[in-house]
């Protein structure tokens, strides 16, 4: 079975604990979600047919050895697992970005999930597979994208009620035009939450940008 691909761009990564180290983007097509501030709905459709074979043949063009499949969704296909395999195998650090609705738990153990929790202004709160916590350990990280002070006490709650502070380190990024970045960053030191505020580095650079 073939994978569908959207893109493989050379870039440096925007966010969680690789901000800032060149990486080799993989970027399958298709998602479930249809969150509101999705920044990427051009992979939802389309997309070309791909080997697990071919992909690892554009990845070593490039010089960096951290390679992130993103998406869209990259857990829809069926292929995404073996081809997180088949880049460990090849000596990759290799990070998976997965919306949190679905499940991680047959992910290879070598690579670093970078899931989402999903507010409700998202409009897809609902789809959280909750019992993917469970699956979590220290070198994954969940983010949650805050587009409101209301999903802000959401996340709050989430955080207090679950401690998954405790599981993996806890990334609130602001919704890009929805919510000032400097607001997130003060309700964050006023609570005291233990978790770290990132801005998309990548946009900072070169704006919302394809392939950047």
């Amino acid at each position: 079975m073939a994978l569908r691909l959207t893109e493989i761009f050379y870039s440096l990564q925007g966010e969680a604990s690789r901000a800032g180290l060149p990486t080799v983007f993989v970027r399958l097509t298709g998602c479930p979600l249809r969150c509101t501030w999705c920044d990427t709905t051009y992979s939802f459709t389309g997309g070309e047919p791909a080997t697990i074979e071919s992909v690892l043949a554009d990845v070593a063009q490039y010089p960096a050895r951290q390679v992130c499949v993103t998406g869209g969704e990259p857990l829809a296909q069926k292929e995404c697992l073996p081809l997180l395999k088949a880049l460990c195998d090849a000596g990759y650090d290799v990070s998976l970005e997965t919306s949190g609705a679905l499940d991680i738990a047959a992910v290879d153990p070598r690579v670093a999930r970078i899931m989402d929790l999903k507010a409700p202004d998202s409009g897809e709160s609902a789809k959280n597979l909750w019992r993917n916590l469970d699956a979590l350990n220290g070198r994954d990280e969940i983010k949650i994208v805050i587009a409101s002070r209301s999903d802000y006490e959401w996340a709050r709650e989430v955080l207090r009620a679950r401690q998954i502070e405790r599981l993996c380190p806890v990334l609130l990024s602001p919704a890009g035009g929805l919510i000032e970045p400097s607001s997130l960053a003060d309700w964050i030191l006023e609570d005291g939450l233990d978790v770290r505020f990132q801005l998309q580095l990548h946009k900072l650079l070169w704006g919302n940008m394809k392939g950047k």
